[in-house]
């Protein structure tokens, strides 16, 4: 789906049709409510839209799944794979980068950002599709930021030949594929093919794609940058992270951009730094991998969720079934294995909605008692993006679990 068919399909999205300049003020409209879909009609003289996947039941939605389901079904669709290809847009004769609706979302930005690309990247056989956002430089660059990942030794790779890396970035495109490229995978494990199953699942078919050189990339893409990775670098940022405090700066590599497609009337998707949209598209796919290490200790795990106001990242949620004391600590510690990023996790009963904050913190205050169900492991790895952490960092597990055997006094009230 491209972002104009997904608007279609929305309730509730809210159109700017004024102009509006690329100076933060796109911050600003998208700040009035994160739950509602903006789309802007004359962002510096284009289209472009936000918060399109701001909110996880308009993500499961929009992919054909269950309330819930996501998870379970993106830890399915690792397996199973399905491309169709077929043609689509053809490359503009010349461009400008800078005449695009890309905006500076704050003030202490390095300056204007792309922030819902998309890389695709092969080399020696092993495909790689993954998010990173590209700083504007000029009518035809981009400085890119590469943590050291799968892209980034891919880039490294090349360079120890005196290469340049051939890729793509694509913007404006189905969840399946937005979710995919935030998955933690194998190096060989080709993430489109998990997009695609995740269509399917879904009942929406197999991703569509077209081949681009050595490249697939989504037919259903609004924009696609066509480039190289460079051996040149340049100072990238300050820009505001998933946390809403400002990264540094780095020596990043260029991006050069030899060819751009765009479809006609193309919409350029904005994820909000630090925003709803940022939260679920950086976090919910990392939630499988989360729920499979729990498995692996747990038999009975229900539901996994990283909580927004744990910006998705550092804070968890797990509910499972006891079969012995102790399993909320196995599960506490495995999920800090499949996630290291997390920092608190808490374990809840199956009868505790995890994805409703208040009865979370129902069974914390009817369930837990520090003096036996609290662990803190402290000088751990844990997540760059805590502004609080020192090197290191503190972790907290929190067993919220009714004890076995005769349950009658946590049991809430209910009506026949």
């Amino acid at each position: 789906m491209a972002v104009r068919e997904c608007l279609d399909r929305m309730e509730g999205v809210r159109t700017v049709d004024r102009k509006v300049p690329w100076d933060m003020e796109p911050t600003r409209e998208l700040l009035k409510d994160q739950t509602r879909p903006v789309l802007f009609t004359d962002l510096n003289g284009g289209m472009a839209a936000g918060n399109l996947w701001s909110e996880r039941g308009r993500v499961e939605s929009a992919l054909g799944l269950p309330r819930g389901g996501l998870t379970k079904a993106l830890l399915e669709a690792m397996a199973r794979p399905r491309l169709v290809e077929e043609d689509a847009w053809t490359a503009r004769g010349s461009f400008d980068l800078g005449a695009l609706p890309i905006p500076k979302f704050y003030p202490e930005d390095g300056g204007r950002y792309i922030t819902a690309g998309v890389a695709i990247a092969k080399l020696d056989g092993k495909v790689n599709v993954s998010f990173h956002r590209l700083m504007l430089l000029g009518r035809d660059r981009f400085a890119i930021r590469l943590v050291p990942r799968h892209l980034f030794t891919m880039h490294r790779l090349a360079q120890e030949r005196g290469e340049e890396l051939p890729i793509a970035f694509a913007v404006g495109l189905c969840p399946s594929v937005l979710l995919a490229g935030a998955v933690s995978t194998d190096y060989e494990v080709n993430e489109l093919e998990i997009a695609s199953a995740l269509r399917e699942i879904g009942g929406l078919g197999p991703l569509r794609v077209r081949r681009m050189g050595a490249l697939q990339v989504p037919v259903d893409a609004d924009y696609v940058f066509e480039g190289r990775l460079t051996q040149e670098t340049v100072n990238e940022g300050p820009f505001v992270d998933i946390s809403g405090t400002y990264d540094s700066v780095r020596r990043q590599p260029v991006f050069q951009v030899d060819r751009l497609y765009q479809r006609r009337d193309a919409i350029l998707q904005l994820v909000l730094p630090g925003g709803l949209e940022h939260y679920n598209l950086m976090g919910l796919p990392r939630e499988p991998v989360i729920l499979r290490t729990v498995r692996q200790v747990v038999p009975r795990v229900h539901a996994v969720r990283l909580t927004e106001g744990g910006c998705c990242w550092l804070h968890g949620v797990i509910s499972i079934t006891k079969n012995k004391e102790g399993d909320a600590m196995n599960a506490a510690m495995a999920a800090f294995t499949g996630h290291p990023s997390m920092k608190q996790v808490i374990v809840v009963d199956e009868d505790v909605d995890i994805y409703d904050d208040r009865q979370v913190e129902w069974a914390v205050a009817t369930r837990f008692q520090a003096s036996r169900g609290l662990l803190v492991v402290n000088n751990a790895a844990g997540s760059s993006l805590d502004p609080s952490a020192e090197g290191t960092t503190s972790k907290v597990a929190i067993d919220a679990t009714r004890p076995l055997g005769d349950i009658k006094g946590f049991e809430r009230a209910r009506l026949p």
